[in-house]
């Protein structure tokens, strides 16, 4: 018994030592470990005060104060924190530690409800994080205004959004207010492309979208994304929903099929002479194309009769004709080509004059070979529920340019040959039938722009695939 009670004593007392001798080590074999820094801070900025408070009647302050539990910032206030009514003279929103202070600088007009839409434009100083969709409230009478406009906005020329775009209410039902005033209401689009002005008072307005990169809120330039509705809004009347379509009235010109500078052909390195360059990639000619001569200046005279196109035994082939570009640095030669085939095009080095009196060097060959139909997809598609009174054109787009677009006159689209790759798929409403998306025009005529209809389905086409799918618009 004696021996079990010196046991429970020595046996914790050793355990004690054997700990002890573990914590006591030289310093040098010590794994030191650096404090670890802890999570990524993702919570925004917590508001704990306003002064005056949100909502207040009779506001007659200089000065709204707002108060955070963390250092805040306010990003670019100018152009992210909207005020409405729009005032003459705009408020300073400065944040100074845990606070953000509007200060106001005109003058406030009775009886109205003022919104000041913050956004996302208040964030915490150390990671950014916004204090998001924030509004604050009030009235310089004793009642808030309750009425509503909301819609969406859509990118006519794709059917997609630019959530950067704002919409703006006028007064005025003038054409010229859109570019002589400011908007009396301004709202953002959230990132689905919808908006809402909310504490509107009774009255008729002009509805407007545009791109407000330069903070001026007006249409400056037929450069500039733009939209309008074709009728005033009457707050009073509880408008519905209202779609607007933004466009840009100046296209930059487009250089889609234009290829870019090349070696000049064999000879054609002085600079006496005239030089050209195809559109063939490694030899060969794309068959859903035709060939085309790209000239290093503009053409004056040309001669078809100097050119001979021949099969790859070299003899003479007909049925062919050229086309001269308008733009007179382009010819294109028309034929119907068989695949996988050898062409070899003559050339007179006279054939083509430009407008110094400049030729080529000398006489030549062109030699290239057309596409195997393997290298290219097959597809067959059905479009289901597709207006064909609409005149409606099946656009295929890579990168957001439209690559090949075909006008439909049935809900069925097939193609033997097809260019593989990856597409984005639209269907444009072709209302004037020339086969291309046409911008709106406000000032001249008010026409609205032509409607597309994104189709949200990537299409892949492979090579020497038979592509079949069925699309229910």
């Amino acid at each position: 018994m004696k021996q079990r009670s010196l046991l429970k004593i020595l046996v914790p007392f050793l355990g004690l030592l054997v700990l002890l001798s573990q914590l006591i080590t030289p310093v040098g074999c010590a794994n030191i470990m650096p404090p670890s820094g802890g999570p990524r801070d993702s919570l925004p900025p917590v508001l704990l005060a306003i002064n005056p408070p949100d909502s207040s009647k009779n506001f007659g302050a200089k000065k709204i104060v707002f108060q955070f539990d963390e250092f805040v910032k306010v990003e670019n206030p100018q152009q992210y924190v909207l005020v409405s009514p729009l005032p003459k003279i705009p408020p300073t929103v400065e944040a100074k530690l845990r606070t953000v202070t509007v200060t106001i600088k005109d003058t406030l007009e009775p009886n109205t409800t003022y919104t000041i839409d913050f956004g996302n434009a208040i964030r915490d100083i150390n990671e950014g994080n916004p204090f998001t969709d924030f509004r604050y409230i009030f009235t310089t009478g004793t009642d808030f205004d309750s009425l509503e406009v909301e819609g969406n906005v859509i990118v006519a020329e794709t059917g997609g959004v630019d959530s950067t775009l704002i919409v703006m209410l006028h007064t005025s039902l003038e054409d010229s207010a859109v570019i002589k005033q400011s908007p009396r209401y301004i709202a953002r689009l959230r990132p689905d492309g919808t908006f809402r002005f909310r504490n509107l008072p009774p009255g008729t307005f002009a509805i407007y979208a545009l791109k407000d990169e330069g903070g001026q809120r007006r249409y400056l330039n037929k450069g500039q994304l733009f939209a309008f509705s074709d009728s005033a809004v009457n707050t009073a009347a509880s408008p519905g929903p209202i779609t607007l379509y933004a466009y840009i009235e100046e296209q930059p010109e487009s250089t889609t099929g234009q290829l870019p500078p090349q070696p000049a052909r064999k000879g054609a390195q002085d600079a006496e002479n005239l030089t050209f360059n195809a559109n063939l990639q490694n030899g060969e000619l794309d068959l859903l194309k035709q060939l085309e001569l790209f000239f290093s200046d503009r053409i004056k005279d040309f001669d078809s009769t100097k050119l001979r196109l021949t099969n790859e035994q070299f003899q003479s082939l007909s049925g062919y004709h050229f086309i001269r570009d308008t733009g007179d640095q382009k010819i294109t030669l028309v034929y119907n080509w068989a695949e996988n085939t050898q062409y070899h095009l003559f050339f007179e080095k006279d054939f083509v004059t430009d407008t110094a009196g400049r030729q080529l060097a000398s006489s030549d060959t062109l030699s290239f070979r057309t596409k195997p139909a393997r290298a290219y997809g097959e597809i067959r598609m059905r479009l289901l529920n597709l207006d064909l009174s609409r005149n409606p054109v099946l656009q295929f787009v890579q990168g957001n340019e439209v690559r090949y677009s075909y006008p439909l006159t049935t809900n069925i689209f097939n193609a033997r040959l097809f260019q593989p790759g990856d597409y984005d798929l639209r269907i444009l409403f072709d209302e004037n039938k020339n086969g291309k998306w046409d911008a709106g025009q406000f000032f001249e005529n008010r026409r609205q722009p032509e409607k597309v209809l994104p189709i949200p389905r990537k299409l892949n086409v492979k090579a020497n695939w038979t592509n079949e799918l069925d699309i229910t618009l």
